[in-house]
């Protein structure tokens, strides 16, 4: 696998969390650097380890992943875009706070699902002999990279529209859930 291959596959795969990157930041969830952080190295991390897992998985355990990968994804981005959607609706109450998709289990579930196409990669790359280390560091790399351009332009897009860009982050989870899950069906 060329370099350039391994750029553009990476490229693919940081597709889906650089989206939630730019979902959190115009829901005003970016707003510090640790919160920046927080999301391009979760997302960077979890891109680089899943091609590693899969790899080590091999060909073995392939069609028995396979048979559910998708609804997995599906049902982490659903759960978060849909609680996205009902806090952006909601007026907040004086001293509530909205829950910080950059933390905890929330960030945890979100990298699952955005790097579970990662796994599948890390699987065809152990059926093709390549070595996985240098491909995973670079799908990491830019993922990671990838992401902070979208918190960038996520931040410009929630101070120009408010509110309402927590619902379209919502929306946004829910797309690219329905996407994965009808791209496997």
């Amino acid at each position: 696998m060329t370099a350039v291959e391994i750029v553009i596959v990476a490229v693919g795969l940081a597709m889906d969390a650089s989206a939630v990157s730019l979902a959190a930041a115009a829901a005003g969830f970016a707003e510090n650097g640790r919160a920046v952080f927080r999301l391009c190295f979760h997302f960077g991390l979890f891109q680089f380890f899943m091609p590693v897992l899969g790899w080590f998985m091999g060909i073995r355990f392939v069609s028995y992943f396979k048979a559910f990968d998708h609804w997995v994804a599906f049902f982490l981005l659903a759960f978060i875009g849909i609680r996205m959607i009902v806090e952006g609706m909601g007026a907040a109450s004086p001293g509530e706070h909205q829950k910080d998709p950059s933390r905890g289990m929330t960030m945890v579930m979100l990298s699952v699902a955005t790097s579970i196409d990662a796994l599948a990669v890390g699987l065809s790359l152990a059926v093709l002999e390549v070595n996985i280390w240098y491909p995973s560091v670079m799908i990491g790399v830019i993922t990671a990279a990838m992401s902070y351009g979208a918190i960038r332009i996520g931040t410009r897009l929630g101070i120009l529209f408010g509110k309402r860009m927590e619902m379209a982050g919502g929306v946004i989870l829910l797309m690219i859930g329905c996407r994965i899950l009808i791209s496997h069906l």
